[in-house]
């Protein structure tokens, strides 16, 4: 059986929508891949996070996520951003009292300058998955 990995980029301008149409986005892929609940949780926490903070080092004004999930383990790809700007979204993510909520949550978070294409961020979770992907589960039943 082959893992099944649900993918959608959105490029949102930069603006009162990004938070809810990222976050909706995150959360249908997340869920897809059969995510228990506080890693979910742990996959909003960064989608509002990017929402707030990633438009300030865009590129083009926008905020630019591909969000690719698969059986146990969920990724969000920011970019491109100006140059210096995965680290500056890492760093603006720190929040008093509380520390840095990417460094917290995520199990890696991988800055990654392109050539002439700016920045990039990546930053993934990974969770357990008992049994296989829903969407796997509904095939069989049906056959």
């Amino acid at each position: 059986m082959t893992a099944i990995a649900n993918e959608a980029t959105v490029a949102i301008a930069n603006g009162p929508l990004v938070a809810p149409i990222l976050g909706r986005v995150v959360g249908m892929l997340t869920a897809r891949a059969d995510c228990p609940i506080d890693r979910l949780d742990d996959a909003l926490l960064v989608a509002d996070a990017i929402s707030a903070k990633a438009g300030s080092f865009s590129e083009d004004g926008r905020v630019n996520v591909r969000v690719r999930a698969r059986a146990g383990s969920v990724e969000l790809r920011v970019g491109p951003l100006r140059p210096g700007g995965a680290e500056e979204l890492v760093a603006s993510a720190a929040l008093p009292g509380v520390g840095n909520v990417l460094e917290r949550v995520a199990d890696v978070l991988e800055p990654q300058g392109q050539d002439g294409a700016g920045d990039f961020l990546v930053i993934r979770l990974g969770f357990d998955v008992q049994g296989p992907p829903t969407s796997d589960r509904l095939q069989s039943d049906v056959t």
